[in-house]
């Protein structure tokens, strides 16, 4: 046994590496005398309306720049993992990526006022906002860490599922194992919420619910079809608890190598491709509610307000912190 979970630590460390290597070919011959690829590696499926709106960006600039500036799509996890695809993108062996803006906040602290519980109040508001000035400086906060933001991509509202166990108040909560992403503003904001927060990698959750390792976890309704987390769950309650955002970055390596034509064109392409973003995701999210009753999930849809009030103890810690709090009153103010 000790032998073979060498092979295995051995086995994913050679494919990282091969990973890295392969990656770093691809960004040696990006360049041509009349055109520029950037390679945009990302580990969701084709069929997520993320990837989707990553390829109406990859038409408008390609589109834009006549065909002198363009995007390569490696999906659905080809050069590694989310972590994987921002490590590899901090040492520029690829140009741009999509993450959830909670990871970010692992770097740039700005980022964990999309992770604050109701701060925002619909979709509506929260797009007010990262369209308008609070975007701009979460999107600009990642640069000293090599990671600029391009745009904000709809991901919808997090809710928790669960496998066995109905959730009507935070009361249900309690003793409950519940997956969270690995940056403490989800870790926080699940155990103050009442459950027990299991940071863990997403593609182990699968495994980690089937096998009794955790008792539910909190996504959006795309990504818990895309993952097949309805297979082993059939409660998803609509608590809603935080609105997190996609974010497409880009290295600031290749973001400072663009001419400001070639920035006006990305930014442009950008610009249209969130338009039809938020498209894709609220078609996709009706088709999805229809097959997962299809499939027996059981939706509930309990009174928000219980949750509201006592997950306020994350927002009131952050409005401690003299760099957060000016956003979060903006936001508020909104």
């Amino acid at each position: 046994m000790r032998h073979y979970s060498k092979y295995i630590r051995f086995s994913k460390l050679f494919s990282l590496v091969a990973v890295v290597l392969m990656a770093m070919v691809l960004s040696s011959c990006s360049e041509t005398k009349d055109k520029k690829m950037l390679f945009f590696a990302h580990s969701l499926p084709i069929s997520h309306p993320v990837h989707k709106g990553i390829l109406a960006m990859q038409k408008a600039l390609k589109e834009n720049s006549g065909g002198k500036l363009q995007i390569k799509v490696f999906p659905d996890g080809q050069l590694g993992s989310e972590r994987e695809a921002l490590e590899l993108l901090q040492i520029g062996s690829i140009a741009m990526t999509k993450v959830s803006a909670s990871a970010l906040s692992n770097f740039a602290p700005e980022y964990k006022i999309t992770v604050i519980p109701y701060l925002f109040r619909d979709s509506e508001h929260l797009f007010k906002n990262l369209e308008g000035e609070v975007g701009k400086q979460l999107l600009e906060s990642g640069s000293e860490f090599l990671l600029r933001g391009v745009c904000f991509y709809d991901a919808g509202a997090r809710s928790f599922y669960t496998k066995d166990r109905p959730v009507n108040s935070p009361d249900d909560l309690d003793g409950l194992k519940l997956r969270v992403q690995n940056d403490q503003m989800s870790v926080d904001m699940a155990n103050t919420l009442g459950a027990s927060a299991t940071p863990m990698a997403y593609g182990e959750l699968y495994t980690a619910l089937q096998q009794n390792v955790v008792d539910g976890a909190e996504n959006n309704i795309p990504s818990f079809v895309s993952s097949n987390h309805y297979e082993v769950c059939k409660y998803y309650i609509f608590d809603e608890h935080t609105m997190v955002p996609d974010v497409v970055i880009i290295g600031t390596k290749f973001w400072n190598l663009l001419s400001e034509e070639e920035k006006g064109w990305l930014d442009a392409a950008a610009k249209e491709s969130v338009v039809k973003q938020k498209q894709f995701w609220q078609e996709t999210v009706v088709e999805n509610m229809k097959m997962l009753k299809k499939a027996g999930v059981e939706f509930i849809y309990p009174e928000k307000e219980p949750f509201v009030k006592k997950s306020k103890p994350v927002m009131e810690r952050l409005m401690k912190d003299p760099k957060l709090k000016p956003i979060i009153d903006k936001i508020n103010l909104n």
